[in-house]
């Protein structure tokens, strides 16, 4: 035991390991506090006061959409030119800070004004994604490749823990706004939008000053970048076509992870209009935060004994479950236990997906195939959006709408029983 602790601490207590993944730990709140916790509530009751449960959530999948088809549409460019030029770490900070100047903005916007919190969400929502594809890339950059799934582990847990910790803190400013000298719950959720853009850059700044990007031998200009940047995508691309078990296996997450990503979005605000009261939501969703981190590790050693693949396919019947059964929820007893249900399956699909691909990829491009499979995940946010509100709009009905994230759900899983089992191949 104290050779493996000492094995840890070796390799995670090092100043650029520990800047890295702090990053992970400050833009988690945004996650957490504003995408998935208070934004939606706060939409419903605060800035589309008028407008009916079911245009509401047409409202905001839509922006959820619109926001990730953006991103998806320039990840791959913006990542490979940012490499290119040896600008991944200016490009973190261009995206962090735009995410955390939107987020801050909320504050100001008044009631009834759902446009402009629209837009300032869905700004906050393409610096937060578009942050990570250059934070992700930058785990290169702190440790070799022996190292990369510990490392990463680290800054997994470290993100679920910050996370946590902030909203547990906005918790209690909502339910008791008067121990902060602030008026009532409305000022105080306004309040904590400030502060997660303070605490996401806060936790910025480690990363920016103990975090040296690796250089390319000549870093070029803008026009010899972009060239550079379309030729490496080309390549890539190239690559992935050439193997049909990666290639199998990428659509299958561009397809589930899309429908678990909608899920992570949409729970607060199905919460709230099957009748969940505000503080069960939050509490809700704390108990979502700290329960998936134990859960990725109980998936992880669940996936050493049968497999990643079946073990993803376990999360996924899972989340199957969920959704099917969220169209005949009742109570709140019922929607307690259906976050805890995906706390268990979301960590671990997030895990062992991960897990699973480095077993596909080549050994001698684990960087380069990795960056893609990061830019598929940036993907993997359009659809699903766009579906419920779709079935929002067409039903009038916001509960059953969530069912229509099924068809990604189940035709990823089937996708993903295409491809072979690393462990028994």
């Amino acid at each position: 035991m104290n050779a493996v602790s000492q094995g840890w601490r070796n390799v995670v207590l090092r100043k650029p390991v520990i800047g890295w993944a702090l990053y992970d730990c400050g833009n988690s709140a945004f996650a957490t506090s504003v995408l998935v916790g208070f934004f939606p509530l706060f939409f419903n009751q605060y800035w589309s006061v008028d407008a009916t449960g079911a245009d509401t959530t047409a409202r905001l999948m839509t922006t959820n959409g619109i926001a990730s088809l953006v991103l998806a549409l320039s990840a791959p460019l913006l990542g490979a030119i940012a490499d290119r030029g040896g600008w991944r770490k200016r490009s973190l900070a261009a995206f962090a800070l735009t995410g955390a100047a939107a987020t801050a903005l909320l504050y100001f916007v008044p009631q009834g004004a759902w446009l402009q919190a629209a837009i300032f969400f869905a700004v906050a929502s393409i610096g937060f994604a578009g942050a990570n594809i250059f934070y992700d890339s930058m785990l290169i950059d702190v440790t070799g490749e022996r190292r990369f799934d510990r490392v990463s582990a680290f800054g997994f847990s470290l993100g679920y823990v910050g996370g946590g910790l902030l909203f547990a803190v906005h918790l209690v400013m909502i339910l008791k706004p008067a121990w902060f000298g602030l008026p009532d719950v409305q000022t105080a959720v306004r309040v904590a939008f400030l502060t997660v853009a303070v605490w996401w850059l806060f936790f910025t700044s480690p990363l920016l000053g103990w975090v040296q990007e690796r250089k390319t031998p000549r870093e070029p200009g803008v026009g010899t970048a972009l060239s550079q940047g379309f030729a490496q995508l080309r390549e890539t691309f190239r690559h992935i076509r050439q193997l049909r078990p990666v290639m199998l296996f990428l659509i299958a997450y561009w397809l589930y992870i899309d429908g678990v990503n909608t899920v992570m979005k949409v729970a607060i605000d199905f919460g709230y209009k099957i009748g969940v009261g505000q503080q069960e939501l939050m509490i809700a969703l704390l108990v979502v935060q700290f329960v998936s981190f134990p859960a990725a590790l109980t998936f992880g050693w669940l996936g050493e004994r049968i497999g990643p693949k079946r073990g993803l396919l376990i999360g996924l019947a899972i989340y199957v479950v969920v959704t099917s059964w969220a169209a005949f929820m009742q109570s709140v007893t019922e929607f307690f236990v259906m976050a805890c249900a995906v706390g268990l399956a979301q960590g671990g699909v997030f895990s062992l997906s991960r897990s699973y691909f480095a077993r596909l990829i080549p050994e001698d491009k684990p960087a380069e195939f990795f960056g893609f499979y990061n830019m598929i995940g940036k993907f993997a946010a359009v659809l699903g959006p766009f579906f419920v509100a779709f079935a929002a709009s067409s039903t009038g009905n916001a509960r059953s709408a969530v069912a229509a994230v099924l068809p990604l759900l189940v035709i990823g899983a089937a996708v993903l029983m295409l491809a072979p089992d690393p462990d028994r191949t």
